[in-house]
C-alpha cells in the first residue's frame, strides 16, 4: 500500500533530470573554506594553526558542549588562514582555509569499497564513533546525530525512518546514493537500530523513484529489521511530521518531537554517514550534491568535499550563462538564494541551483481572494493567510494564538496562491516577531 499524510500537500512539478546521472568524484580545488558550525547549536573549538599541516579526516575543531560537533579535514595540505568569510548569504563566518596539497588519508579511515557487515561495537561505541566522526542531519536540520540518536529518560522508540523521500524539486543526490550505497545504508540503519534497541528500521522512499525502490527493497529482504514502504509522490512528505504520519499513523502534537510519538527519522545521507563512520572509521569529509536547475548546461551528481567553493561545482557544469537569474542552496521550495558563490559546500548542502527568469519570476502580488487554497495546501492545519494579515500588522499575540510557529516553512501555501502573495515570507517573519517578543 503506498503511503501519504492526510492533511494539506502540493505536487509541484519535479524536474528530476538527473535522476539516471550516477554520481561522480567532483575532484578537488586549489582551496578549501571549511566553517567551524555546519550543525545547530554551538560552534566547534578550532584546534589547528595557521601553518599546521593536515591530512583527509584531521579533526580540526572540536565539538563544543552537547549540542556540537566535530569539523575535520576534506583535504590534506597546509591551514593557510583561519578568519571571518563571507558565506553563501553574505554573512561573515569563521573558516578554516587550507591550500589543497595532494591528497593523503589518516591512516585510521578504511578507504577500501568493502562492504562491512558486521557490526561488533556496543551502543556507546557506536555513539562515540558517531560523535567523533561529526555526524548531523543532513536532509539540512543539521542536528547533531548523538544527541538525536540518545533516547530521553521516560522515552520509547518504536520505529526508526529512514527518510529517503527528497521531495524538493530538482534534488537527485539522495536517490542516486539510494541506489549506489543501498546495503551500506542498509547495515547503517542496523546500526542505529542497535542504539535505538529496536527492530524496526523503514527505509520510506517516494512512488517516483522506482529504481530505488526496488535495489533497496531487494538488499533489505537479506537483512531483519529494516524493510521498505513506498510513499506517494507529494510535497513535502520529506517533512518529518508528515513522514511519521504517512508511516505510522501517529500525529507529533504541537510542541512535541518526533520521539514523543515513539519514533526517530534520520535522513538516508546520514545513516549513509553513520555506517561509514563506525565501521569505517571514516568522519564527514564528505557528501553528495546535486548541481542542476533549467539554466545549468551539464546538470549532474556530485561526491564533494567539504569547503568546496560552489562556483567550482557549477564551472564544472558549464558555468553560469545571461540568463542565470537566481542559485539557490539546496531546493527551490525551501532553500535559500546565494548572494556570494565562493561560499563552500557543507554537511547541509543537498543541492546547487541555477535557475533561469523562467524558474524565479514573482508576478505582482493582488489582494487575497479567501479562496482557501493555502490552508487547503498547509501540511499542518495552519491558515497562512491569516498570517499574512496578522503580521503585516503587527499582531504578535493573535499570530501566536494561531499556532504560527508550528509553521516548517514548506512554502506550500506560497506555491498555491493565485495572489501571488508571500506567505511563507509572512511565515517565516511572523515566527521571528514571536520570538522577539518571548525574549522581551
Amino acid at each position: 500500500m503506498i503511503k501519504t499524510f492526510s492533511i494539506g500537500g502540493i505536487h509541484p512539478d519535479k524536474h528530476k533530470i538527473t535522476a539516471h546521472n550516477p554520481i561522480i568524484d567532483a575532484g578537488l580545488p586549489e582551496y578549501v573554506y571549511i566553517p567551524i558550525k555546519q550543525h545547530i547549536g554551538t560552534p566547534a573549538k578550532i584546534l589547528v594553526k595557521q601553518g599546521d599541516k593536515v591530512k583527509v579526516g584531521t579533526l580540526l575543531a572540536d565539538s563544543d558542549g552537547i549540542v556540537s560537533a566535530d569539523i575535520h579535514s576534506s583535504v590534506s595540505g597546509e591551514v593557510v588562514k583561519i578568519d571571518n568569510i563571507p558565506d553563501a548569504f553574505g554573512y561573515d563566518e569563521k573558516m578554516i582555509v587550507i591550500k589543497v596539497e595532494g591528497d593523503e588519508f589518516e591512516a585510521s579511515i578504511d578507504t577500501s569499497s568493502d562492504i562491512v557487515k558486521d557490526i561488533p561495537f556496543s551502543v556507546d561505541e557506536i555513539i562515540q564513533k558517531i560523535r567523533e566522526s561529526g555526524i548531523v542531519g543532513m536532509g539540512g536540520a543539521g542536528f547533531p546525530t548523538p544527541v538525536k540518536t540518545t533516547i530521553p529518560e521516560g522515552k520509547k522508540v518504536d520505529f526508526l525512518i529512514v527518510n529517503g523521500i527528497e521531495c524538493e524539486p530538482w534534488l537527485t543526490a539522495d536517490d542516486r546514493l539510494m541506489i549506489e550505497k543501498a546495503e551500506e545504508i542498509v547495515v547503517g540503519a542496523k546500526i542505529l537500530n542497535k542504539i535505538l534497541g529496536i527492530q524496526n528500521a523503514i527505509v520510506a522512499i517516494d512512488e517516483n523513484k522506482p529504481e530505488a525502490i526496488e535495489v533497496v527493497r531487494n538488499i533489505t529482504r537479506r537483512y531483519v529489521g529494516v524493510n521498505v514502504c513506498e510513499c506517494q509522490t507529494k510535497y513535502p512528505q520529506g517533512g518529518e511530521k508528515q513522514l511519521i504520519s504517512a508511516i505510522t499513523g501517529r500525529e507529533v502534537p504541537s510542541g512535541k518531537l518526533p520521539i514523543d510519538v515513539g519514533c526517530v527519522v534520520q535522513n538516508v545521507g546520514t545513516v549513509f554517514a553513520v555506517y561509514e563512520a563506525v565501521l569505517k572509521n571514516k568522519p564527514l569529509f564528505e557528501r553528495i550534491v546535486t548541481v542542476s536547475g533549467d539554466d545549468c548546461a551539464q546538470p549532474q551528481n556530485f561526491r564533494v568535499r567539504l569547503g568546496t567553493p560552489a562556483s567550482f561545482l557549477i564551472d564544472k557544469c558549464g558555468g553560469l550563462t545571461q540568463k542565470t537569474a537566481e542559485v539557490i542552496f539546496g531546493g527551490p521550495m525551501m532553500g535559500h538564494t546565494v548572494i556570494n558563490l565562493q561560499a563552500p559546500i557543507t554537511k547541509l548542502t543537498s543541492g546547487v541551483l541555477l535557475l533561469s527568469e523562467k524558474e524565479t519570476h514573482r508576478p505582482d502580488m493582488m489582494d487575497c481572494i479567501r479562496c482557501g487554497k493555502c490552508v487547503d495546501a498547509c501540511p499542518i492545519g495552519l491558515r497562512p493567510f491569516l498570517i499574512g494579515v496578522y503580521t503585516r500588522n503587527n499582531m504578535i499575540d493573535e499570530l501566536k494564538d494561531i499556532h504560527t510557529m508550528d509553521c516548517i516553512e514548506c512554502g506550500s501555501c506560497a506555491y498555491i496562491c493565485p495572489a501571488r502573495i508571500p506567505l511563507l515570507d509572512y511565515c517565516k517573519l511572523g515566527k521571528i516577531e514571536i520570538r522577539k517578543k518571548q525574549k522581551g
